[in-house]
């Protein structure tokens, strides 16, 4: 399928995650043409604590946008699309744009205890009906409070409107914009515990309950619309697409369709199943979602979301040193028939979907003097695959249909042993696009919506390549056995034995 071009043929992507920025130039056929990626650098003020540097990210996104852009007219850029790590939580300065404490990332447990006490008070059923979400630390409420009541006068400065709130999507645009638009979109606003996501508005009895000014709040708009232009790189350029990482993703692998389910793979695990215009009340321990909203209209997910997967590679090669470098793992994996017994629980930030316990913490069992480096990095994969089906077996729980396929994005999906494994364990078809990047391209799709390069979301799915498919191959006694390892080490680390 061939677009529509003319001089506006491009659309620039900014994909500010976790623990990386980067910025993907996309063509009128969705092709990446150029890309640009700078390492995020990580704060661990205290054991649980997680937090970034609000300046970095501003100051890497302008020198990957800068990189990308440096061959191409900007009157050639039809638009920005904007995806994010979403419930990283940012408080800056109204009149200076300077922020007034780092960024709370999205897997700081440090509130673990506020979310105790609002259980312990009986909120927790009034954030769920009105959210979609359980009370966890995870999510930006709390977050928020701990800056306002932590930073001397905060709060007092919040509630007279000095200061401003944002997801890092929300900073971005105010600063791309010069401070002239303090928006987000809907799915964003959505995992801060304050929207209303059947009202699709800032909810008040929600901010009461977490004690958040809404003065500070930004605008909630649709995912796909011109939300401001940014004049940085030379020329006026819209941004006019912005979306959380995780919808962007099921948004660029074209699950459009009720029942169509994507899971990516980066510093966590997130399964997203769309839901159609139903907000499905999850019993088993989902979040409920909007996946996005366009033209008026809410299209709505159950999501599954799992703290740690690319982390544990990461804590592999720089926490214990077992490998030198994340690709290893595909060949340690192979280089041993198993894991040799050994069970990997990465539940180092606490256990997300479905057992949502802030207080578990990582655990490895079944050692004897025959582990191996290669059995470890093994058990780490297999890891991811164990919490995905705990994913799907709580959908399923929901009144889910078994999905046809599962569509697999993000950097550990380049890895065909881990997509292999996964369609054994799952038992279900996993299937690889062409454009392993489809957080960056959802973000860049609905640039793109907005901006006329394409028309509908007829157009969007016809650009959605598949690559390969992973069939499932496992004998069913040994999958069982491997699964009931899992189930017994997850009981084990749900006990918190220390």
């Amino acid at each position: 399928m061939v677009a529509c071009v003319g001089a506006a043929d491009h659309i620039l992507a900014i994909d500010q995650g976790t623990t990386s920025t980067r910025a993907i130039l996309f063509d009128a056929n969705a092709r990446a043409m150029a890309v640009a990626q700078r390492e995020l650098l990580q704060h661990y003020p205290q054991p649980g604590w997680v937090e970034h540097g609000p300046e970095d990210i501003w100051r890497d996104t302008l020198a990957v946008v800068s990189d990308v852009l440096g061959n191409i007219n900007t009157s050639r850029v039809a638009g920005i699309g904007i995806t994010n790590q979403r419930e990283t939580a940012v408080v800056w300065d109204r009149a200076t744009g300077e922020p007034i404490h780092r960024a709370i990332v999205w897997q700081d447990r440090r509130t673990a205890e506020r979310c105790s006490e609002l259980k312990e008070q009986g909120a927790e059923e009034l954030v769920r009906e009105k959210s979609g979400l359980l009370l966890d630390p995870y999510f930006s409420a709390t977050k928020v409070a701990w800056i306002l009541d932590h930073v001397p006068g905060a709060r007092a400065r919040a509630e007279r409107g000095e200061l401003a709130f944002g997801t890092v999507d929300s900073f971005l645009l105010w600063r791309l914009t010069g401070g002239a638009v303090h928006a987000t979109d809907i799915t964003n606003a959505s995992r801060t515990s304050l929207l209303d996501i059947h009202r699709g508005e800032w909810d008040p009895q929600l901010c009461e309950l977490f004690r958040i000014p809404q003065e500070i709040l930004p605008e909630v708009r649709e995912n796909s619309r011109v939300f401001g232009t940014t004049s940085l790189f030379g020329g006026e350029i819209p941004i006019a697409g912005m979306a959380g990482d995780q919808h962007a993703a099921l948004f660029g692998q074209a699950c459009f369709e009720p029942g169509m389910v994507k899971s990516t793979y980066g510093t966590g695990c997130f399964m997203l199943l769309n839901t159609g215009e139903k907000a499905v009340r999850s019993e088993h321990r989902l979040l409920t979602t909007p996946a996005w909203r366009i033209g008026g209209k809410t299209t709505y997910a159950l999501e599954g979301s799992i703290f740690v997967a690319g982390a544990a590679i990461k804590w592999l090669r720089d926490g214990i040193g077992v490998i030198a470098n994340a690709s290893e793992t595909d060949s340690l994996a192979t280089r041993v028939p198993d894991s040799h017994g050994v069970y990997l629980v990465p539940a180092f930030v606490g256990l997300g979907a479905p057992h949502w316990d802030a207080e578990a913490r990582g655990a490895i069992y079944g050692l004897t003097l025959g582990t191996t480096g290669a059995h470890l990095a093994r058990a780490a994969l297999e890891a991811v695959a164990y919490q995905t089906l705990d994913l799907i077996e709580a959908m399923r729980a929901d009144g889910a249909s078994p999905p046809a396929a599962i569509r697999l994005d993000g950097g550990m999906a380049a890895n065909a042993w881990l997509c292999q494994f996964l369609a054994d364990i799952l038992n279900v078809p996993v299937e690889r696009p062409r454009n392993l990047e489809t957080t960056a391209l959802g973000a860049a799709l609905l640039a793109g919506l907005a901006t006329g390069i394409w028309p509908d979301l007829a157009a969007l799915a016809q650009l959605w390549v598949k690559k390969d498919a992973f069939q499932p191959q496992m004998v069913a006694e040994t999958r069982s056995s491997l699964i009931a390892g899992w189930q017994r080490a997850i009981e084990k680390t749900l006990t918190h034995p220390f």
